[in-house]
């Protein structure tokens, strides 16, 4: 642990990150950072400030009689980003370690605050409010369950793969957290989470008999949560054939494809969509996808997916190195972030476009909402700590040689 304070010192000396990527002085190769991964997740950051303020100025003007609104909020979610970051990117990855179990508690009694005090909209309650601000911890649950299972993958990794009981402790530390989330209710986020746990698990070594079992039980589960809740229904047979009924259940997805058929090749121009002036509900969260491809078109959205792919593909490639140097808990964190950044984004997609079911996951690092895009930025943050900790110590193991 001794080492944890003398590389906190040393990533303050370096500039605090920030003034270092600005500056652009350290030498190539002598970075102790990931300029690419930072620059990407801006970038999308950027692209998604713009799409949120021409997908939601109908909106706004409609509900709020302020084409800014969503904006304004915008703004305020980017610069929470700034200090989320400030702090995130400050905390050793021994600390989220150590304290993996208490963040699980702490999350799990907000998750049971939220069912009797939490916010109610749309029919969901989901959100804490504090003061303006509302807090989805349905979120914080992503990230903080990724953390926990990295953490108990390194404390009982021969267990899991040796017997069935390692493997099912943290199956059952999940069924609490999807009991709750359920209960909100999201199915989204415990599909999130479950495709989270078994890929984790499955990278890990687990036997493929236990493996097997996880997934046709999670598939079944899945099918009676949907059989049973008519709204679920409504929502399968509708993305099955949207056409059937285009002004009911159909109503959102047929708007969505309209508006994809309208992008074409190069679209229709940034702030020239149709169907974001309240044809496409939830245009600037859900389906923010949609009016990409209708202004920006199909050369649009493949580049909004290259950038999401390469933030996912960084953070398995980090995950391989960081085990590869014997960083268990960093490797396994990396993992789950990089698995969880990219079926959201295939969820979020595959919604859009017709292929999945509407889910309620947004876009990530694009789409509007505050809790979003804090807990992805801090999911960012940890992968550029562990990155930064990765270097440290190869340059440190360099030079004690010397």
């Amino acid at each position: 642990m001794a080492t944890d304070s003398k590389q906190l010192t040393l990533f303050e000396r370096s500039g605090h990150f920030w003034s270092s990527w600005l500056s652009g002085r350290s030498a190539p190769g002598n970075q102790l950072y990931d300029r690419a991964l930072l620059s990407v997740v801006l970038g999308l950051m950027a692209f998604g400030f713009v799409m949120v303020m021409s997908a939601s100025m109908p909106e706004a003007q409609s509900l709020k009689d302020d084409p800014f609104h969503f904006m304004y909020r915008h703004v305020f979610y980017l610069v929470g980003c700034v200090a989320i970051a400030a702090v995130v990117l400050r905390i050793p990855m021994a600390s989220w370690q150590k304290y993996s179990p208490l963040l699980l508690l702490g999350v799990f009694v907000l998750l049971i605050a939220v069912l009797v005090v939490g916010t109610t909209v749309n029919g969901a309650r989901r959100w804490l409010s504090v003061g303006p601000i509302r807090i989805q911890v349905a979120e914080m649950a992503k990230l903080v369950f990724a953390i926990y299972l990295s953490g108990y993958l390194v404390r009982r990794l021969q267990e899991v793969r040796e017997n069935a009981k390692g493997f099912y402790k943290p199956i059952a530390v999940f069924a609490l957290y999807a009991l709750l989330i359920l209960a909100q209710p999201d199915l989204g986020t415990v599909v999130v989470l479950f495709v989270g746990t078994v890929g984790l698990l499955f990278l890990a070594g687990a036997r493929l008999l236990d493996f097997f079992l996880l997934i046709f039980a999670g598939v079944m589960a899945f099918v009676a949560l949907v059989v049973l809740e008519p709204y679920r229904v409504a929502r399968v047979t509708s993305f099955l054939n949207p056409w059937e009924d285009p002004f009911g259940s159909g109503y959102q997805l047929t708007q969505s494809l309209m508006a994809y058929g309208r992008g074409d090749l190069l679209g229709q121009g940034l702030g020239n969509s149709i169907q974001k002036l309240e044809y496409l509900p939830e245009a600037h969260t859900d389906f923010i996808f949609a009016v990409i491809g209708e202004e920006l078109g199909f050369i649009g959205i493949v580049m909004v997916l290259l950038a999401l792919m390469f933030v996912a593909l960084r953070a398995i490639r980090l995950g391989n190195e960081c085990l590869g140097l014997e960083r268990a808990f960093e490797g396994y964190l990396a993992y789950a972030i990089g698995i969880w950044i990219c079926f959201q984004t295939v969820v979020n997609v595959g919604a859009s476009i017709g292929m999945l079911p509407t889910k309620g996951l947004t876009l990530p690092f694009i789409s509007y909402g505050g809790s979003s895009l804090w807990v992805m930025t801090s999911a960012v943050c940890i992968l550029l700590r562990i990155d930064y900790e990765k270097r440290l110590s190869q340059i440190q193991a360099v030079q004690g040689r010397l």
